[in-house]
């Protein structure tokens, strides 16, 4: 069986590139899983990069994440401070899951400060842009058994 990893991303990431481009940058979210792509081609990972606004979507996609036994990169966007849900659902699969962020939520409104998310992850990269993504699949990588 190959290593498999499911990258979720939730509301808004869609507009990744002309979205508030200082915060979030200028890639598109086509750009990150392109990169993501090669570099798990050459680790020998199958990558499955998925995008979506609604919260039960995202939910869903974990729970089939947990039934393929596949890691996850999880950049939940506002779901990381709102989402019971979300976290609900990590934490009731037995899957390796690291959160990402594109902007240091530590630097923003204080609202941001709180994830959800964090309870049910290994690790957060928050603040190196699209650079997370590729060290979370990175670190997963190594992670895998």
């Amino acid at each position: 069986m190959s290593k498999q990893i499911f990258v979720l991303n939730g509301p808004n990431l869609n507009l990744l590139g002309t979205r508030e481009p200082e915060i979030y940058g200028v890639l598109k979210l086509e750009d990150i899983a392109i990169r993501l792509k090669e570099i798990a081609k050459d680790l020998g990972i199958k990558v499955d990069f998925r995008q979506s606004n609604h919260e039960g979507e995202l939910v869903d996609w974990v729970h089939e994440a947990g039934e393929k036994k596949a890691s996850i990169i999880l950049n939940a966007g506002a779901y990381t401070h709102t989402s019971v849900a979300l976290m609900d659902a990590l934490m009731a699969v037995e899957c390796d899951c690291i959160e990402v962020h594109l902007s240091n939520i530590f630097k923003r409104e204080d609202f941001r400060h709180h994830s959800y998310v964090s309870k049910a992850s290994i690790g957060i990269i928050s603040g190196l842009g699209a650079k997370g993504y590729e060290l979370a699949l990175l670190a997963l990588n190594d992670s895998i058994t």
